[in-house]
């Protein structure tokens, strides 16, 4: 018979520890795997050589008959149109951009200061926001680009028409955001301003508007592509100028080399009016924690 030594330990009989157990337990612990990050200059030279690689792709397998140039142009035809359509053009390259970046910005500023307003002004009365949230929610749910064509129709085919249309896109966003802030507000917060003496005024001023301004401030780099969306698909519709109305007529010439050209100038103004809004949106928060 085997007989098993055994510990007490607190009072309790236990058997010694095993090898396998007394090797495991002197292991070293394992790390967690730590990433590490690149600096700024490795991930923006990795960036351009991805980019560069991609044009350079591009340009040999259009001139060796890898891909047909015709339907997908090629670099250095592209970059030939760009200088023409920049530097070279009668006017109408930066009639266009000019256009497009007014529909946009109006668009942007209407819709997010009145959806904000209309989002703030539930808090007032549940009656009323009871009343008005189903037709904000079906309103919400159309798809308010098919109702594109209609609005060319009622304003016209000059800037207001794709500044409303730019507008409906982003006004509805903008309210259910901000009503998603009014309904998170404390209750007790609010008792504790009565309880003070405050008036209703002064509980909207000094409470709900600060209380749902991260709110309002998060939609907008939502709302500034919301409005660009609407500002082209209005130009693709009916339109005298815009970067939209570029697009469609070398489309229909089959002039594709000036479509890249009109993407890439739209995805630039894209970049630049989105940076913009984060840097405004940035600064607006640094506020509101200040």
């Amino acid at each position: 018979m085997v007989v098993q030594d055994t510990v007490t330990v607190a009072g309790v009989e236990r058997a010694p520890p095993t090898a396998a157990a007394a090797e495991r337990s002197a292991r070293p612990a394992r790390r967690l795997p730590v990433q590490k990050d690149w600096p700024t200059w490795a991930l923006v030279i990795t960036q351009i050589g991805i980019l560069v690689g991609a044009i350079a792709l591009w340009e040999i397998a259009a001139r060796a008959g890898w891909i047909d140039a015709f339907f997908w142009s090629q670099p250095s035809a592209i970059f030939r149109t760009l200088s023409i359509f920049i530097f070279f053009s009668t006017g109408d390259a930066w009639t266009d951009i000019g256009f497009t970046f007014r529909s946009t910005i109006f668009g942007f500023l209407l819709g997010t200061t009145a959806g904000s307003l209309f989002g703030l002004s539930f808090w007032w009365s549940r009656n009323y926001a009871a009343v008005v949230q189903p037709y904000i929610i079906c309103f919400e749910s159309i798809p308010k680009l098919a109702l594109a064509p209609l609005v060319i129709l009622v304003f016209g085919i000059g800037l207001s028409s794709k500044v409303a249309i730019a507008t409906a896109l982003t006004l509805v966003v903008s309210t259910l955001t901000t009503y998603a802030g009014v309904k998170a507000l404390d209750p007790d917060g609010e008792k504790l301003f009565y309880s003070l003496g405050a008036t209703r005024m002064q509980v909207f001023r000094k409470l709900v508007v600060p209380f749902c301004l991260p709110w309002v401030i998060s939609v907008l780099r939502v709302n500034i592509g919301l409005a660009l969306t609407g500002a082209i698909v209005g130009e693709f519709i009916a339109s005298q100028h815009g970067l939209g109305r570029a697009i469609l007529y070398a489309g229909q010439t089959y002039d594709i080399a000036l479509v890249w050209v009109a993407v890439l100038v739209l995805s630039t103004l894209a970049v630049i009016m989105y940076a913009t809004v984060s840097w405004l949106e940035s600064v607006l928060r640094k506020g509101v924690r200040q």
